[in-house]
This record gives C-alpha cells, structure tokens and sequence, in this order.
C-alpha cells in the first residue's frame, strides 16, 4: 500500500526532475487526501490510496509535474466536492483540463453495447486528440486497478478484466508501452483464464528443473559472442508472460511443449552501428529462422518504436528471440509515445526518436473521418489499435505502411481510393498474385489498374484495413443505392400495411430523423440493404401497434419466393433470423437460402438468374435456427455440465454436441444450438464467453456441408 506521505513521491520526482515544483506536488497531494477523506477502496484501504499509487506509475515514467499532479486529483471532480474552478484556480488550467478529461473517460462504458461502444470510442480518440497526457493517466489508472483488482466481487472483475484485454491493453500497445500492455494482458488472463495461466507457470517451472538455467545459459553464450566481435552492449533475457505464449498456443494450435520461443532475449548497445555488428556476429553464431527478421531501425514503427527483431536457432536448438536496439531506443521502446514528456535532469528528455503525439495522433485517426455509421468507426478503431504493422514498398521505392495480414488491395487503397476501386490484380516483387495475397514485410508490390472495373462484395473478406473497407462499402452502396432504394420501399410498404398503415414519405422522414438517418432514401436504402428492419421502423412510429408475442415459425420465416417454391436453410453458412440473406434455386430442392457473406456463393456470382431476393420475416422467431459454436473448454470436472446449463438458461437448445479434439488440460468441441435469430446467438454467445472455463468461443462454419 503506497505511503499517504508526499514526500516520497516528492523525492521519486525529483530523482529525474530537480527542476520538479515540489511544493505544488505537496499541495495537490494534501488537496487530494483532503478531498478523499473517509473514503476507502473495496479493500477497506483509504481511497486516496488509489491516486497515489498512479501518481507513482506516471512518476516510473518520468512524466511532468502536471502529469504526476492530474493522477492524484483524477478522481477528485468525480467522486468529491471539488470543482474545475477549484482545481484551476490552485493547480492550474493545464491541470483542470487534464482531471476534466479523466473524468470524463471515467465516465465512458467502453465496454456497452456496440453502437454505444462505438460513439464511447469516438469520445475516447476526441481525449485523446486533445491531450494524451489523458490518457497515459487513464491507463495507469487502470493498470493500478488491475494490480488490487481481487478486491472487487467476481462478476466485475470478469468485467473489468474483459475491457482490460480488449481495450486498455491494445491501447497501451498501439502508444508503444509494450511493458504495460503485457502486464494489462496477464492481469487480466490471471481472472478470465486462472487455470490456464496456472497450468503455463507450472510447465514453465517443470522446463526449468529440466533444462536448468536457460536464460542465464543463453545470455552468457551472446556475451561470449559479442566479447569476441569487441561489441560493447548489455545482454538481458526473461521469460515471456503467460498471456503471451498462450495467445501463441491458441494461434499456432500448438501445444505447450511445441512452442520452441518462449524466452525473450534484449541486447542494448551504445550506437545504431552496433545493433547491425550484433546481428552480424549473432546470425554468424547461430542459424537465422527464415521468416523471423525485422528491422524496425531501418523502418520505424509509427509510435517510434525502433529495434532489430530476429529469432535463431541457440541452445540445443531452441529458437531465441532476440531484439537489438540502442539506449535511446530502448528508452521510446519502454515509454512509447509518452517519452515525449519524458524528463531526465530536469528538462524533457532530447530523445530523437520520441515521437510528436500531436502527429502521432493525428495519423492514428485520420482512417476514422470517413467513417459513416458507428459500426465502421468501431471496426477502423480496433483494426487501428489491435494491429502491428509490415512496411512495403511501390515500385518507385517509396514506403506504404499497413497492418500486418494486409493484401494488395489494401495496398491499393491505401495509394488512392481511385486505384482500389480500379485494381484488377498485382505483383508482388515482379510475381503476379492473387489479391488476398498477405503482404510481407519489404515485398515491393505493384497495382495492376483497368477502366470499367469496379469494387467486387468479395472484397469486403479480402481487406483488413478500415480505409479499405470504407472505401469498397461506400462504393457498393452507391452502386446497390437505386435497387437497395427500391427494395426498402417494398419492404416498409409491407410492414406498416402489417399494423395497418402506410408507408408515407412524411412517415418515412420522421423515422429517418428519430434515427439521426439523412433522410428517407437512406432510411429505405438501410432497410434494402437489410441494415434495418422494416419491424423496427414501425416500432419507432407506433411502437403499441407491434405485436410482440406473435411467433414465426420456421416455415414462414423467410419471405420473398413465389407461392409455389419452398426453401431451405444451407448447412454451410447456417443464416439466422437478423442476418443478410440471399436464395439459391437447385433443380428438385427449390430454394436454399445463405448468408449474404457465404464463401459458396462465389461460386455462383456470375449465375445471377439462380438468385432469388429474399429476406427474414419481421417478428419474433421461433428458436429453430441451427447455429454451430465451436468452443475450447477446460478439462475439467463439471464444466461440460456447466456450458450446456448457461446455454439452456438463454431458453436455447443444444440439438447435437461432439468432441473435434481431447488435449490433456482443455476440449475442442461443436455444440449446435438452435436459436431465435441473431440477437439470441450474440445473448448465447457472450454469456459463454464470460464463462471461466470457456477459453475460446466462435462460430463454426463447415464449407464441406452440402448446401
């Protein structure tokens, strides 16, 4: 428990800051304590506690007097009786705006539902782009409340470590505070996945009786090598977190025993000229693994970070990672985007390669401007911030930075929206590929264009970029708008006519701004292009007019076929009620219906006189929807028993139930569950995930079921 006396904290300021205004830190540490008196943590501890201990994270970085002075007054406008006014008047209106902005961030529930989520993020990059010093504090924040978290009941915990993972630490991440995002990750895994965690730790603990010392024994053998090359550099190794090299087994499939790089080597030397002698003398020693070298030195991450990254095969063969950077690298490699505040004797640290966090900001969202609706604004958010990046280069040599599972046309799109619509193929290093070729990092890549060509729906599963991905919608929907138009009026006819009504322009146009829609075309181009329910536009208008208890049967729930065509649901992509749909006639089946997005319908573009436009009938479904999850679950005793009652408690049913695979600590299996519609899937869903032993969960598709 941090100490409730400034003078420590004075003193850790002062150690990289005697330049520091101590006596304004000792006031605003007596103000906050003040505030905060008679309030205590779950724990029972004085709640000031709190803001201490992140004023002590901020101070581990370094950070200014405003910094260090906003984390122990972050919680003082939202939990006490101070003011902005207050705060401004005694500490400043840098300050003021800086606990004004936590405050608000405080406030934000980043992990409700989407659409709220979405406009919650929008809130977060606006912080973010006024200040990041914010941020920094809110994640200290959050860090701190992750170290005391077991003091909270355990359904928050599941809450807070479920945002933790999913936000804060890809947050920390993309800012370049690789140390903070790794201990925001095992935090969090140590609440949702105990038992896994447990199970790394004790293989790691069995791997060291067995194999000794190994990270002392490979540290020695790279000091023994770069000793003989005359390199003067500092050779540190550790072994990587449980979280890390969970994520690994689940990726890769692998299990524990297979995973050859679980210890992390970090070579720090005194020039750039050194880090490429290291390699040298590195690659000279060891085989190099193909595939696993990359020079962030020469190409920088966008946050500063810089470094060379290889793995070889060391020791008995085990593969070592190996990451060579210099002192001031490793400084913005530790600190990220805050090293720009970063102060070393009393001024901000001149570290060239700290990056300006205005720019830096300002390249991070620059992919969110075009975004129309929240759902896209969501996915360029997460795509931004999940991601790590390849580096790849137009035939003219000049740079195009991506995320990593980029393809070439998301390098088209990238160069100019214009060429992306154009794209017809490419190369890559003078070799024609496919377009869901996956860039690499220094592959020279080169568009190849045609006049008439336009954005292919395809393409939506080959892009991984938001900027792409916005691109190619926003041209489908220009090109669909006129028949999306079309259908939609077709469809609110039906569904007013359902309550009695009409579907009149005036009645269309106050839907559309009870929506915040543009108007009624978009509304109509929302409902065609099954981004609206028709049901849900006359719920806004006559809400007591929808009859809710009214059941479709399976029979009746697609609409759209003439009266003497009959239709089934394709095994192979399983649509549910809510979803896009789209019908396929077959010579003695009738029609059967796919999910808009089915990889089968590929096979079928360019035979359009078997498409039938259809869709769901509004309403409730009966839960006769067949869905298959796939899910990966502890080896435990009881937890089978466990899911199928969390699943039952959700009024769905488990229609069938086979184990795919039986490892010694968790089971692979399929459970189908019949269902409402989409909404009821997503309810299942999430209600799994927040299960302990449920590791992992997603929804299956066989493309081998007939369909």
């Amino acid at each position: 428990m941090p100490a409730l006396d400034p003078e420590e904290l004075v003193a850790q300021v002062r150690a990289y800051n005697p330049k520091s205004n101590s006596d304004l830190i000792r006031a605003a540490f007596d103000y906050g304590r003040r505030m905060h008196e008679g309030q205590t943590r779950q724990s029972g501890e004085p709640y000031f506690t709190h803001p201490v201990a992140v004023a002590h994270i901020l101070a581990e970085m370094r950070l200014d007097d405003a910094t260090i002075i906003t984390a122990l007054l972050h919680d003082t406008i939202e939990d006490t009786g101070s003011t902005y006014t207050e705060i401004a008047t005694q500490f400043g209106a840098d300050v003021a705006e800086l606990v004004d902005g936590v405050t608000k961030l405080t406030n934000l529930q980043l992990s409700s539902t989407e659409t709220k989520q979405a406009e919650n993020f929008r809130k977060l990059f606006m912080a973010m782009s006024k200040d990041l010093r914010v941020i920094l504090v809110k994640l200290a924040d959050r860090l701190h409340n992750m170290r005391t978290i077991r003091a909270m009941r355990p359904e928050k915990q599941a809450q807070k470590s479920r945002e933790t993972m999913d936000i804060f630490a890809p947050l920390a991440g993309r800012m370049g505070m690789q140390w903070m995002r790794e201990e925001l990750e095992d935090l969090a895994f140590h609440v949702l996945n105990p038992d896994a965690r447990s199970s790394i730790i004790r293989r790691f603990i069995r791997l060291q009786k067995e194999s000794g010392d190994v990270i002392n024994k490979i540290t020695t053998d790279i000091r023994k090598e770069l000793d003989t090359a005359q390199i003067e550099a500092q050779v540190f190794g550790r072994a990587k977190k449980p979280y890390s090299i969970w994520r690994k087994m689940q990726e890769k499939d692998q299990s524990f025993s297979r995973l050859s790089d679980t210890y992390g080597f970090r070579v720090i030397t005194q020039t750039e000229a050194d880090c490429y002698r290291v390699l040298g003398a590195v690659h000279q020693r060891w085989r190099a693994v193909p595939g696993r070298f990359k020079d962030y030195i020469s190409q920088p991450k966008s946050n500063g970070y810089r470094s060379i990254h290889t793995t070889v095969s060391g020791r008995d063969g085990k593969r070592v990672e190996i990451q060579i950077r210099t002192k001031q690298m490793h400084e913005v490699a530790e600190a990220g985007v805050a090293a720009h505040w970063s102060y070393k004797d009393g001024v901000k640290s001149e570290n060239p390669f700290a990056v300006d966090p205005a720019k830096w900001i300002a390249k991070l969202t620059e992919r969110f401007e075009n975004a129309e609706d929240h759902d896209e604004f969501l996915e360029n958010v997460k795509l931004e911030m999940y991601t790590d990046q390849v580096f790849c280069f137009t035939p003219k040599g000049e740079v195009v930075q991506l995320p990593r599972g980029a393809t070439p046309l998301d390098f088209a799109y990238a160069i100019h929206t214009r060429i992306g619509d154009s794209c017809v193929g490419a190369r890559v290093d003078n070799i024609r590929v496919p377009l869901w070729t996956r860039i690499k990092n220094g592959q020279s890549v080169e568009i190849i264009t045609a006049e008439g060509q336009s954005p292919q729906a395809t393409w939506l599963d080959i892009v991984v970029t938001g900027r792409a991905k916005s691109a190619i919608r926003r041209r489908l929907r220009e090109e669909d708008r006129e028949r999306f138009i079309k259908l939609g009026r077709e469809l609110a006819r039906v569904a007013f006519d359902h309550v009695g009504r009409k579907a009149t322009d005036k009645a269309l146009e106050t839907a559309a701004k009870q929506l915040s829609i543009g108007g009624p075309d978009d509304l109509l181009a929302r409902l065609g292009s099954a981004d609206l329910a028709a049901r849900d536009v006359v719920a806004i208008l006559y809400p007591d007019a929808v009859d809710p208890g009214t059941t479709i049967t399976g029979d009746r729930a697609v609409i759209g076929l003439e009266p003497d065509q009959s239709f089934t649901i394709a095994g192979c992509c399983q649509p549910v009620p809510g979803e896009r749909i789209v019908g396929i006639t077959y010579r003695g089946r009738g029609v059967v219906v796919h999910s808009i997005d089915c990889h089968t319908l590929t096979e079928l573009a360019d035979d359009s006189s078997r498409w039938v436009d259809v869709h769901w009938h509004s309403g409730k479904h009966a839960a006769v929807h067949t869905v298959t999850l796939e899910l990966t679950i502890s080896n435990d005793a009881g937890v089978l028993g466990r899911i199928c009652t969390l699943i039952g408690e959700q009024k769905a049913n488990i229609s069938d139930l086979h184990f795919v695979d039986r490892k010694q600590d968790f089971f692979r299996i399929l459970v189908d569950v019949d269902l409402r519609d989409i909404e009821h899937l997503h309810a299942v869903m999430l209600v799994l995930e927040a299960e302990t032993d449920v590791a992992s969960i997603r929804r299956h598709r066989d493309l081998t079921r007939a369909p």
